[in-house]
């Protein structure tokens, strides 16, 4: 209720000390209001299973962007009309340590799904893929196996920084082929060069990564420890 002695306000006097108040906060009334960009859901949703250190990543290498490109393009449209990943060439990102392999694979991630595609998607390092394939009792690694054969995009990072075996080339062969076969995007990260990399996971892998891959050399020097010097020696303020 209005207080008894209250005068009813005039519209446009309610107007000027409206007007008058965010001027006084810095705030220009005539503006027009800008609208915040909505947060994709899925974005979101994937952000938690982004590692915390990659969660801002961002495919800012040009050859990357264009294989992201290139996969989205390549969808097939589902419900709604949003592309999902169907077929498409893989990427190696190769470069020594510290260079940004896995900033770009987990970049290239969210530009997929900031685009629209609907993207069921894993990742996981070369050394605990082989960790929890090794068979134990009470695991079905054959079943896990065929998950990560299967899936529309498969991440493995670091490929052939895990100790080899007989064993692990032969993994390797087994989920890389029926991947090859199906023509599933895959995106690999290496450290080591070609050479080195086929005498590691062996030549029917690297034959296949050769063929079904487009290759992507970062260079320059190693980012951490780049970044651990600039901590240590603060630049100081002119």
């Amino acid at each position: 209720m209005r207080a008894p002695n209250a005068q009813p306000q005039p519209v446009g006097g309610l107007a000027r000390r409206l007007a008058h108040i965010l001027t006084t906060r810095g705030i220009d009334p005539t503006s027009t209001p800008v609208a915040e960009a909505e947060p994709v859901p899925a974005l979101l949703a994937a952000e938690s299973r982004i590692p915390a250190r990659y969660r801002g990543a961002t495919a800012d290498h040009p050859a990357v962007a264009a294989w992201v490109r290139d996969i989205a393009e390549a969808g097939r449209p589902g419900p709604g009309g949003a592309p999902g990943i169907a077929q498409g060439r893989s990427l190696l990102i190769a470069g020594t340590t510290g260079t940004g392999k896995t900033h770009q694979a987990y970049g290239a991630v969210r530009s997929l799904i900031s685009a629209g595609v609907r993207l069921r998607w894993k990742a996981v390092t070369a050394a605990d893929l082989y960790a929890d394939l090794r068979p134990r009792p009470g695991h079905d690694g054959e079943r896990e196996l065929r998950d990560l054969a299967r899936c529309p995009l498969l991440i493995i990072d670091d490929l052939g920084a895990a100790k080899h075996s007989e064993w692990t080339e032969e993994i390797t062969m087994r989920l890389m082929n029926r991947r090859y076969n199906e023509l599933l995007p895959t995106l690999v990260t290496t450290n080591l060069g070609m050479a080195d990399l086929r005498a590691h996971i062996g030549d029917r892998v690297a034959s296949r990564l050769s063929e079904m891959a487009d290759k992507v050399i970062l260079d320059g020097p190693d980012r951490r420890r780049t970044h651990a010097a600039g901590r240590r020696h603060p630049v100081a303020a002119a």
